[in-house]
């Protein structure tokens, strides 16, 4: 059974998911103001209440949903849900001047079956702070500045804790969220590929029947892995369109090809649609903008193309989780949303298909996993993230045929390198340090240069190289000075219409992974 996350807008919602689900236990975020009909729907083993941004004290403070405690399921309050626990049940919290952010050391102060002894330095980031247990619970745990760092009422299985154990700065943070899920939840270890596959392609057999379905096919894991999927669950009632929006890195679309035909055989479709999207763009310098129309002209060119092929009430799209948490409008869970991606926020209101994502509540670990079962090539299931606007949103401002030749060309020699390097692996546990993702971007900021003693005026490209272990936070890569110089000159040398290029240094947060 699982775990149903309720969500208050923290930043680390994501990671608390991601956690559980390395315990081979399905979990699922809900916002606090969720439906209860649809949180109970999952039949949770039990609860966690995310962190947020809010004050238990301010008027609009989210609140605790009544079906939580009245469920007499195990609850786990993280930060803010922490001092909404607290408050609920009679407690009391307070706002003073010991705020504390960052690393900080605790000390057990009765032994329980949440926190081990072993773990002492832990991610704080609150201002509020309980004061006072409710009725029934204990004092686990206190920092070194003597604050409330854990309490819980074992008999009830009510706990909460004021640092965040989903986070890595937390040393041993996974053990407290597998005493919680495994110990006190005693949720069953049944979240593996194997079984995931299998369930979706049940799910998916259910939703389609005897229809016929559409697979939207862009180049990335995601999409064809969901369409994998679809084609073990109803065969030839699918046919897959790859369309080439002109926006692919290089030599992209030949090994989408190389990927899915043999499996496909005549059931699958390729579309040279570059010039239709690039029109489509032209003019468009903002990028959300740039995402809306990417989105709206995807879809209705499928709309045009199945009508040569038959009618399709189904669309296949490799939305994955990440995708909806981004594109979320803002709940009053307080999430904003970051970027409408392309096949969620980008989606036009009307279209002529119902869509099917059997990927929407997975991450991009599980769905490579789920890519090898499949029989996916390393080199497929392996490759680097790749945003479905393609490079419409790494050439910033106005976007043609010759920038994204550019881009196209110094993305190539850049990554090129770090694989000769082998700082560019396909599994990142195989060898270490690696990169997650390299990739170039094209500004349109044109700078002086000199080259072959005559003066140039010319764009600026931007490298980009992070490592993360789940793509929701990351830090830029620490490239050796050797390589910078090499890369550069390559590019400078080789790439027509670039005179200057830069590093990005920056880590999300503050960015994102990508520049658009």
């Amino acid at each position: 059974m699982p775990v149903a996350i309720i969500d208050y807008g923290s930043q680390y919602t994501q990671l608390i998911a991601r956690r559980i689900r390395e315990l081979h236990v399905y979990c699922e975020i809900f916002s606090w103001d969720q439906d209860p009909e649809n949180v109970l729907g999952i039949q949770p083993d039990g609860f966690i209440l995310s962190g947020g941004p809010a004050s238990v004290y301010d008027e609009s403070s989210p609140g605790l949903p009544t079906f939580v405690l009245d469920s007499e399921l195990p609850v786990l309050g993280i930060c803010y849900g922490m001092q909404l626990l607290a408050r609920t049940l009679g407690g009391q919290v307070d706002s003073d001047q010991w705020h504390e952010y960052g690393s900080a050391e605790i000390e057990i102060a009765h032994k329980n079956p949440l926190i081990d002894s072993g773990i002492s330095s832990v991610w704080m980031s609150h201002g509020d702070r309980v004061s006072v247990t409710p009725s029934g619970f204990n004092i686990l745990a206190r920092s070194k500045n003597g604050l409330v760092a854990g309490i819980g009422d074992e008999e009830r299985g009510v706990y909460g804790i004021q640092f965040h154990p989903e986070v890595a700065h937390t040393k041993g943070g996974e053990r407290i969220l597998s005493n919680f899920v495994l110990g006190i939840c005693k949720c069953e270890q049944d979240w593996t590929p194997g079984s995931i596959r299998l369930q979706l392609v049940d799910e998916i057999k259910k939703k389609v029947g005897n229809a016929r379905i559409l697979a939207a096919v862009s180049g990335g894991v995601d999409s064809t892995v969901a369409s994998l999927l679809v084609h073990e669950a109803v065969g030839s009632q699918m046919d897959a369109v790859f369309i080439d929006m002109g926006f692919l890195r290089k030599g992209e679309a030949e090994d989408v090809c190389k990927a899915l035909q043999p499996i496909m055989g005549n059931h699958f479709y390729f579309m040279d649609a570059a010039d239709d999207f690039l029109s489509a763009v032209k003019g468009i310098t903002d990028p959300e903008q740039k995402r809306l129309v990417i989105g709206e002209k995807f879809i209705r060119i499928f709309e045009e193309f199945s009508k040569s092929l038959g009618t399709f009430p189904f669309l296949l799209q490799g939305t994955i989780y990440p995708d909806v948490i981004e594109s979320s409008a803002g709940s009053k869970s307080g999430a904003a949303r970051i970027k409408s991606h392309h096949n969620v926020g980008g989606l036009p209101p009307e279209m002529d298909f119902e869509i099917v994502e059997p990927l929407r509540f997975l991450f991009k670990d599980e769905i490579r996993l789920i890519g090898e079962l499949l029989g996916l090539t390393e080199n497929m299931v392996w490759r680097q993230p790749f945003p479905g606007p393609g490079l419409a949103v790494r050439c910033l401002g106005e976007i043609n045929k010759e920038r994204l030749d550019i881009l196209r060309k110094a993305d190539s020699i850049f990554c090129s390198v770090l694989t000769r390097a082998g700082l560019l692996e396909r599994r990142p546990e195989k060898h270490a340090p690696t990169i997650s993702q390299a990739f170039a971007v094209l500004l349109p900021v044109r700078s002086v240069g000199v080259m072959g003693d005559r003066r140039t005026y010319e764009e600026t490209i931007v490298l980009r190289a992070v490592a993360t272990d789940d793509f929701m936070t990351a830090d830029w890569f620490r490239l050796p000075q050797e390589l910078q110089a090499e890369i550069s000159a390559k590019i400078v040398n080789e790439v027509r219409g670039v005179n200057r290029v830069v590093y990005d240094i920056t880590s999300k947060p503050p960015a994102t992974i990508e520049w658009e």
